[in-house]
This record gives structure tokens, sequence and C-alpha cells, in this order.
């Protein structure tokens, strides 16, 4: 009767792991999804408009003035047969230099945002489960969906952000994780 016992426990367990797993997968769908509904990310061609033919642009002038950046380069062609050095173009056009810019600006600000709706939205549901769901496939999925939530927003912005900053962000980050354990365990 005990391995039978000992075999339906341990059933229930890998039954509670699995529906744990599929919580912790599904609030990361909801929230990244959620969050990607409601607000929607920056697109390169809303900022830089497809070039469709590639035309040379040759002088400084003309690269400013379609809104891109001009690299000088100051080297010398050799034609082929007689070794004769001739002027080589001076210098090259990126020509979405300022539209890029704009696009990255926007991307920015855009990962900022989603990491200022994401951390308190994984807070929230870390505390969702901890507090509030006694089943525990429930509550532990929740909460490792909470810091999926924490990491998909932190990692958006995190290529922006100053070593102080990811510090201090981290550091807190423990510092609740650690009052959460606490609380919780002290149920």
């Amino acid at each position: 009767m005990s391995v039978e016992k000992s075999i339906k426990s341990l059933s229930s367990a890998i039954k509670n792991v699995v529906l744990g797993f599929a919580i912790f997968i599904l609030t990361m769908f909801v929230t990244i999804y959620g969050i990607n509904t409601f607000y929607e990310r920056p697109q390169y061609n809303d900022y830089c408009e497809e070039f469709k033919t590639v035309k040379y642009i040759s002088d400084e002038a003309s690269c400013i003035e379609l809104g891109g950046r001009w690299t000088a380069q100051e080297i010398q062609c050799i034609q082929d047969s007689k070794s004769i050095t001739t002027p080589c173009p001076q210098g090259y056009c990126d020509n979405d230099y300022t539209c890029r810019k704009d696009f990255e600006t926007a991307s920015e600000k855009y990962s900022r945002n989603v990491f200022l709706i994401a951390v308190p939205l994984g807070i929230l549901i870390i505390a969702l489960g901890t507090f509030i769901f006694n089943l525990n496939p429930v509550g532990v999925g929740l909460m490792f969906g909470g810091i999926g939530t924490l990491i998909y927003g932190a990692g958006g912005y995190w290529q922006y952000s100053e070593n102080l900053f990811k510090f201090l962000i981290s550091l807190v980050g423990l510092g609740i994780v650690i009052w959460f354990a606490y609380r919780f365990n002290k149920k």
C-alpha cells in the first residue's frame, strides 16, 4: 500500500510541476502580449522610408539635404591596366542616419516605458502568487511568471541604462524578493 501511495504522491507532484510550468509560460504570454497590444513598439519603417533604388550620392551637401550623414575618406584608386592613380569618391553617404537616430530614440523611450510598466506588474504578479493563491502550482507558476515579467521589462531597457541604475534596480529587486520570501514563510 505504501508503494501505491508513493506512486500517487509522485504522480501528483509531477502534475503540479507541469501545471506550475504551464501557468508560468501563460503568465509570460499574457503580460508580454498584453503590454505589446496596448503599447505598440516603434517600427523602423515608420521612421525611415524604404529606399527602392540606390542613388549614388557623391557630395556632402546632397547627403545632408537627404537627411543622411556624410563620412569623408581620402583614398586613391588605381586603374586596372596602367597603374595610374585617380581620385576615388571622397566619402560616402549614410542615407538613413537622421531617421535611424529618431527611430533609436523612440526605441529607447519605448523600452524605458515597458520597463516602467513591467517591473511593477512583475512585482504584483509575484505578490499574487506569494500571498493570494494557496495552491502550489498556481502560486509557484505566478511567481515564476512575475520573475519572467521582471526580466522582460528590465531586459529591453538594460542596454540603455547605466551600471549604477542596473545595480540599484537589482538591489531593490533582491530586497523585495527576500521580503516576499520572509513574509510568505512566516505565515
